[in-house]
């Protein structure tokens, strides 16, 4: 039997060391459970942006930065993208195996079942100006689905909670298309359960009325290793609200709503957006150094964007598949010579041969190429966000599965370090000064 391990820190003024046992998962860092700190001590730890914390734990997503590792339920990313569409890693992140052929059969099925939306739901959209942005809108319309959908809110029944993946799952794609046809002016297109997902979902964005839309294969491809991808993340900020959202019992389309919201913030989800402008701003490899020095300024607030990972500190490892996936579809759309690819991979040999960038492991990360990809599939730079909500929710439903699940689930409760000001009587205000 393994020895029980223990942490032993000096508190405060006490002469005896106060012990925390360690906890060890299947891979990566061993943690300290600190849960009965403020009993033992009457203090908290302080750690903004949860930099050293565990907030929780989980079966799902490993991350391992320095060796560019990202494993879903223990399969490497690489893997799950050459041999697996986004179904088979949807029923994967959901039930924690691969799915044999009748199960994806038997899930595909589910799935399509409520690709549609409500048609009163429809009606949401006209509410918002056309020119809303696309995340305003899908913060909107997924936090409404529980006002259609009340026969699958008791979060304490697994059947319950499944049926809410599902819906989720299947309507997103719909609603994201509806944001984007919204905003152009065209008529919605309802969902055709014979395409599979990606294709559907290129489907509605991009067919209209007036004559006949056949999805690409190869680009339908491209879209399928996009949601892959961007399924799941481990404890990214938008996971971790929908955690927090959770913990309180609040219906799962109001904890995914929240998701969205914290990934349209412009330091999680906006990345291959500002990655894609800062191609448009340098225009031709005759200005990269130019943007190089910038970079490596101290005094000049520019980055290179989508290089450089909170996270990795080696090579991402999407970056290498959405580089590949690049080549796939401008290849097949006959933009090899593309101005913005041409000056993306010309920017990346640079930056990897400049010993500044490599010593601060300033990799190209996944939104390097992704917004090339996107915008080379014939999705605006406004609608990137969307999408990348749209693959995350499965990753997001996963995880808030795995957390109400989870017979010691507690509210969320964060501490402080209070900086204000201390206790203080109130004057009357006839004699304020």
């Amino acid at each position: 039997m393994e020895q029980k391990r223990t942490a032993k820190f000096n508190l405060g003024n006490s002469d005896q060391p106060t012990e925390f046992p360690i906890l060890s998962g299947s891979m990566g860092p061993d943690v300290i459970d600190i849960r009965t700190l403020h009993a033992k001590s009457g203090m908290f730890t302080y750690d903004p942006g949860f930099l050293s914390t565990a907030s929780s734990s989980s079966e799902i997503t490993f991350i391992d930065g320095d060796k560019g590792i990202l494993l879903y339920r223990g399969y490497p990313i690489e893997q799950l993208a050459e041999h697996c569409d986004f179904m088979e890693v949807c029923y994967l992140l959901i039930n924690g195996e691969l799915p044999t052929v009748d199960q994806k059969v038997i899930f595909v099925e589910s799935i399509n079942e409520h690709t549609m939306v409500h048609e009163q739901l429809v009606r949401f959209y006209s509410g918002f100006r056309r020119d809303a942005h696309p995340m305003a809108v899908m913060v909107g319309v997924v936090g409404a689905l529980s006002a259609f959908y009340h026969e699958a809110l008791d979060i304490s029944d697994a059947a319950h909670r499944e049926l809410s993946a599902y819906h989720l799952i299947a309507k997103l794609p719909n609603i994201t298309a509806m944001a984007y046809k919204y905003n152009l002016g065209h008529p919605f297109n309802y969902p055709r359960n014979s395409l599979s997902y990606a294709e559907n979902f290129m489907h509605m964005m991009f067919a209209v009325p007036s004559e006949e839309y056949k999805p690409n294969p190869v680009l339908a491809r491209a879209l399928d290793r996009i949601l892959i991808l961007h399924a799941d993340h481990e404890q990214n900020a938008s996971t971790s609200t929908v955690r927090l959202a959770g913990s309180s019992g609040a219906n799962p389309f109001a904890c995914i709503s929240a998701g969205i919201a914290c990934l349209w913030g412009p330091a999680h989800g906006g990345a291959n957006e500002a990655c894609l402008a800062m191609l448009e701003e340098i225009r031709d490899d005759t200005r990269i150094g130019k943007y190089i020095d910038r970079a490596k300024d101290s005094k000049d607030d520019f980055r290179l964007v989508g290089f450089g990972h909170r996270v990795y500190k080696n090579f991402d490892p999407r970056a290498k598949l959405m580089r590949e996936t690049c080549h796939e579809v401008l290849s097949e759309l006959g933009l090899e010579n593309d101005r913005l690819f041409k000056l993306a991979l010309k920017l990346e040999r640079i930056a990897l041969e400049d010993e500044y960038f490599v010593s601060k492991k300033l990799y190209p990360n996944v939104d390097f190429y992704s917004g090339i990809v996107q915008r080379a599939l014939g999705i605006p730079s406004s609608m990137f966000t969307a999408i990348f909500a749209t693959a995350r929710t499965v990753g997001w439903i996963s995880q808030w599965i795995e957390m109400i699940s989870d017979t010691q689930l507690k509210i969320g409760r964060p501490r402080q370090l209070y900086t204000g000001v201390p206790t203080r009587a109130v004057v009357p205000i006839a004699q304020r000064k």
